[in-house]
């Protein structure tokens, strides 16, 4: 597996001392993992979480993980030169590492909302966004831990990181823009009556991954944990007020999904830009990220499965679904941009991940098994091309 590290175009010796260095760096790895120092992870039976590999080599002993999710944004239009989004595209860019060919891996949102907390792959239902509020109705599994069947709401044997975390002793918040009450979500079986926004109420289950899964919902940690946005400020006061892992939707309107919104706003990426200008600075002068923390930027899936349904990184069609993507084998390539105090701004890189990779690189942070299609063979984890302050 080969990991890229690019820097600004304007200083191109310096580009080749760090692709040269990178090269070093990553032979001693692989010389060393060959001595016995490193674990290989070994095959996952059918579903069963993938014993995750120790890379204490190049983890840069991150703590507090924070990812936000916008909406239906494909990598040209966010990230071109013509981008409405110039605080996320240049200010904040600049900043950090952009993951040029990080994809979704399906067609609607449901389905890469669940692929980043679960590994599961896409079902009929979720990838229509689950109209009605369906409980999963499955016959077993198959490798790696895929749930076998159609529905929505996955019984409590189907893992979670969020269920990883705490049974390792770590925390976990969802912070949704809108919910209001924690925990939000039809009842099973009913129609779901947040697909569409309304004034004063812009709230999406369908981009809230945590209330699809039966062991989340019946437990009181969703009530503890899956909270609205209002949150998030207080509890960014303090690195112990500060879950190890943080997952935050804004509404229909400031994820970019809606445009024009219900309330008059713009929409699109012009709104989502606006609200990324309030809270990522809350996120990024808050303790726990500046003392550990990482920060992914990223989108659920690119415009629609119409211009791209692309996919990276092996993803196969899995065995609830003929096709992830409703074109084609994934949900297109959209982009990702990791701030962190071990990264360096300015520079980008060109491996191949998904959203099925966050999932892996969030529990190789925590030294926790693989989930799903983490453990497919092969799939890039964030490496030195991503945590490459010191190089």
């Amino acid at each position: 597996m080969t990991q890229q590290l690019h820097t600004s175009p304007r200083t191109p010796r310096r580009a080749r001392w760090v692709r040269w260095t990178v090269g070093i760096v990553a032979a001693a790895l692989l010389m060393t993992a060959a001595a016995g120092f490193g674990q290989i992870a070994a095959p996952a039976e059918a579903g069963a979480a993938t014993k995750a590999v120790v890379r204490s080599a190049y983890l840069p002993g991150a703590q507090h993980l924070f990812v936000i999710n916008l909406e239906n944004k494909g990598y040209d239009t966010t990230w071109g030169p013509g981008s409405a989004a110039p605080y996320l595209s240049t200010t904040l860019r600049n900043k950090g590492v952009l993951l040029s060919q990080y994809f979704g891996v399906a067609h609607n949102s449901l389905p890469n909302y669940i692929a980043e907390i679960s590994g599961q792959g896409p079902n009929a239902q979720t990838q229509a966004d689950c109209q009605t509020y369906s409980p999963f109705i499955g016959s077993g599994t198959v490798s790696p831990g895929q749930a076998v069947g159609n529905g929505c709401l996955y019984p409590a044997s189907v893992p979670t990181v969020a269920g990883q975390l705490s049974a390792s002793g770590r925390s976990w918040k969802g912070y949704m823009e809108d919910m209001g009450s924690a925990c939000r979500h039809p009842a099973v079986g009913a129609v779901d009556d947040t697909q569409k926004a309304r004034v004063g109420d812009q709230y999406a289950a369908r981009h809230n991954p945590f209330v699809y899964f039966a062991s989340i919902t019946g437990s009181p940690d969703c009530a503890r944990n899956d909270v609205d946005l209002s949150r998030l400020t207080t509890d960014l006061a303090s690195t112990a007020t500060t879950a190890n892992l943080s997952m935050i939707t804004p509404n229909l309107c400031h994820d970019g999904h809606d445009s024009p919104c219900v309330d008059g706003q713009p929409g699109g990426l012009a709104s989502a830009d606006a609200w990324l200008k309030t809270w990522v600075p809350r996120i990024t002068s808050s303790p726990a990220f500046t003392k550990d923390g990482v920060l992914v930027i990223t989108f659920d899936e690119s415009d629609s499965p119409q211009s791209d349904s692309t996919a990276c990184c092996g993803e196969g069609p899995g065995p609830n679904s003929p096709l992830p993507g409703i074109a084609g084998l994934g949900g297109g390539r959209v982009g990702a941009l990791v701030l962190s105090p071990f990264v360096r701004g300015g520079t980008w890189s060109t491996t191949p991940y998904n959203h099925y990779s966050l999932l892996a690189s969030i529990e190789d942070t925590f030294a926790l098994p693989y989930l799903g299609y983490a453990a497919t063979p092969g799939l890039n984890r964030f490496g030195l091309d991503v945590y490459n302050a010191r190089l």
